[in-house]
Order: C-alpha cells, then structure tokens, then sequence
C-alpha cells in the first residue's frame, strides 16, 4: 500500500506522476502534458500555501492569547510555539522527508513532541491537531497514517481534559469528527486523482492511437501509390519499349545487309534496350522500403533478428517463389504486428514464424508461448485488446485469404494467415524479370 496524497500537501512534495504512455508517432502527446502540468501546479500550490498558512496561525493565534490574557505560562507557550513552527519549518525544507518514508515518520515524531509540549502549557494547542492530521495521513501508510490520526485525537483529548475540569461531549467529539473528516478528505482526494490519471491516460491513449492510425494510413497510402506506379510503368513504358524493341529487331533481320538504315536501327534498339532497364530499375525501386533488399524471406528473417525480448526463429517451407508485391507487404505488416502484440502484451519466452509455399497458396505462422488470451472477447470487443488483430484480419480479407487465431488464457497464441495466389503467379516466373 502507497502513501495517502492529501489535498494539502506539505512542503514542495507533490504526488508522483503516473506512468506515461507510449509514446506517439506525433508530438501532440509531448504538448498536451505540460498543458495538463500547468493547469493542476497553481492548485498544489495554493493547497500546501493554505497548510502552511493554517498551522502557523493557529500558533499564532494561541501564543497571542496566552500573550494577551497574560497567562502564568504565556512564556512557556510562546517558547512551546516557537519549537514547533521551527520543527515544521525544518520539515518543510528537508528533501529526505518529502523522499523518504523513514525521515517523514522521524519528523512526525519531532512535530508530536513539539505539540504535545504545547498542549502541556496550554488548552489553545488543541486546534493544532487538525493540520496534523493531514500531515500524518499524507507522510505515511494509509494504516499508520489512520491510526497516527486516532493517537493524535486521543492526545488532544487528554490535552484539553487536563486544562479542563469539566468533561464535555464536545470535548470528545470535535477531536474525533476532525479526524474523521480528515480520514474521509484524503480518501475521497485519492479517489478523485486515481479517476483524473485513469482519465489522463486514456486521453494520451487516445492521442497515440490517433496518431499512430494516421501514421498508418500514410504509410498504407504511400506504398499503394508505390505499387500503383510500379504497375503503371510495368504495364505501359516497360511493355511498350519491349514491343519497340521486338519490332526493331523484326525490322532489322527484313532488311538486307549494308541497307542504310541498319545503322538507325540498331541505334534505336539500344536506346529502347536502354530505357527497358532504366524501367525496370524504376520498378525495383518502388518496392516497399522492408522488402527492397531481398525476397519476403529475407525481411522476415531481418524482423526475427531484430526483436528485442523473446528468441524468435523464423522457418521456410516449400519452394519459394515471388510473390505480388501486395501479398508481400501484406504478409510483412502482418507478422510485424503479431511481433508486436508479441513483445507487449504476451510476455513470452519463444515465437516461431513459419513461411509455407504450397500450390495454390502460400501461408504465414505466428505461435508464440506466452500469456494467451480469450479471442471471443478480443473479436467482440469486451476485452482489452487494440488494433492489431482487426487490422491484420483485415489485410487477409482485402487480398480473399484466410486469418485465424487460436488461443486461451495461459496457452500461448497462433495467428496464420492464409492467401491464395493468383493465377499468374501459380508459375516460378517473376514479371519484373520477364520484361
């Protein structure tokens, strides 16, 4: 159990922030938290400025009424008051008692000797309690604190009891309510700032998230528009060129030998054998960014590698052959957020990544051996999944394949995904190659 957070607070202390959020693709998160910051430190400040001002007044105003009445011990109670604003004082300005648990239950103590100096020599140190109050549920455990508030009452009980002859119900019940409200103050503050963190964090969940799927479509939209031009100058430059290439060495062979136009011919076949490979260097570089050094095996091979936590071993089975760039990045993004859920939330030891070629099909296999989960309340919504398992589903579905995940809670998981392959793509032939 933490230490109790009063709404006074003493001191610079102020109560520890709560773990920040991962952070976003964005800077938008980075702006709002000090936005957040600058709202709520006025308030602390105003809050500890009212303690510091409460107790000193109170001690104010009981030396002044020993002074002004002339008191036997006014004397005694004006040295009894010093003591303790100089042990609150001294408090106030420590660091260790604002960091740790042991210097703010010593410093305590120093205030409770002082205080009940001050109760010994006058009936007026009685209102002092209240301020101690907070400061003893907020310095320590919720249970020491609760029952430091109990000795705190009794002791100003027994104070106005010995300056007193007549025992009144006042006399027990103001100490008693005063803890009670006390108690119930700091309770209720604790409440409230456990529900504006939880609140503060999904807001910057919130943000990330919108960030990250705006990041995402960028992304999705900058190698659609990759493959899309990869297509055009696949299907219109490089083909034409091709046929221009085809018809010139037709025309070539028809003309006999020393025509004068062979030579034309000839140089303008080279220039269309020129601008074929400058195409087709075109083509290559519009691959996406993960997949321009290599096959798919490749670059999930590289994204096994590159995991930080659990071993992660990737395997190929079947005859590789290439794939239509779609299916690539498709196959790619999703093992990249399988990976991902991976590492966040399954905590596990070991994941394999299993490639298969087969006929008419080629399949992707993500097993893992760590937490698990329920995928019907994942697929429903009720748990507290994100993301990640609608949009690798739907990346299956948009290309007509197949996305499953088997799981339970202590299990591990296994995504596959399975797509079937064009008819064009049934044969080992790569229509880059083949222009």
């Amino acid at each position: 159990m933490t230490a109790a957070a009063p709404p006074v607070p003493p001191g610079d202390y102020a109560p520890p922030a709560a773990p920040a959020a991962a952070p976003a693709a964005t800077t938008t998160p980075t702006a709002t938290a000090p936005a957040t910051a600058r709202t709520l430190t006025p308030v602390s400040k105003v809050l500890k400025l009212c303690l510091h001002a409460l107790l000193l007044g109170l001690l104010a105003l009981a030396a002044g009424r020993a002074v002004a009445d002339s008191a036997p011990r006014a004397g005694w109670v004006f040295a009894a008051c010093a003591l303790l604003a100089a042990v609150y004082a001294a408090g106030v300005r420590a660091p260790a008692v604002h960091s740790s648990p042991r210097a703010g239950a010593v410093w305590l103590a120093g205030l409770g000797a002082a205080w009940a100096a001050l109760l010994l020599v006058s009936p007026d140190g009685l209102w002092i309690a209240f301020p101690l109050y907070f400061l003893e549920l907020h310095l320590l455990r919720l249970r020491w604190g609760v029952a430091a508030v109990a000795v705190t009452a009794c002791a100003a009980i027994g104070g106005f009891l010995a300056h007193s002859s007549a025992a009144t119900p006042g006399a027990f019940l103001g100490p008693l309510l005063g803890g009670a409200v006390a108690v119930a103050t700091v309770l209720g503050y604790q409440a409230l700032y456990r529900e504006s963190e939880r609140r503060r964090e999904l807001i910057e969940e919130l943000i990330t998230t919108r960030a990250d799927l705006a990041a995402a479509e960028r992304s999705a939209g900058i190698l659609a528009e990759r493959e899309r031009l990869a297509r055009e100058i696949h299907d219109t430059l490089a083909q034409g060129l091709s046929s221009i290439q085809l018809l010139l060495r037709a025309a070539e062979r028809a003309l006999p030998e020393g025509a004068p136009a062979l030579p034309h011919i000839a140089q303008a076949r080279e220039a269309a054998q020129d601008n074929l490979a400058e195409a087709r260097r075109f083509v290559r570089a519009l691959t996406p960014p993960d997949l321009e050094h290599g096959s798919l095996a490749a670059a999930l091979e590289r994204l096994c590698a590159g995991v930080p936590g659990p071993r992660v071993r990737f395997s190929l089975s079947g005859r590789p052959r290439v794939l239509p760039t779609p299916y690539e990045v498709a196959l790619l993004r999703i093992a990249q957020s399988a990976l991902a859920n991976v590492v966040r939330h399954a905590r596990a030891g070991r994941a394999e990544i299993t490639l298969t070629f087969m006929d008419a099909s080629v399949t992707l296999d993500i097993v893992d051996d760590g937490h698990g989960f329920d995928p019907s309340s994942a697929a429903s919504g009720s748990g507290d999944g994100g993301f990640g398992l609608p949009a690798m589903r739907s990346r299956a579905e948009t290309l007509g394949g197949l996305f499953t995940v088997e799981s339970a809670p202590g299990q591990g998981t296994a995504v596959a995904v399975t797509l079937p392959l064009p008819l064009e793509h049934l044969e080992h032939v790569d229509p880059v190659e083949a222009l």
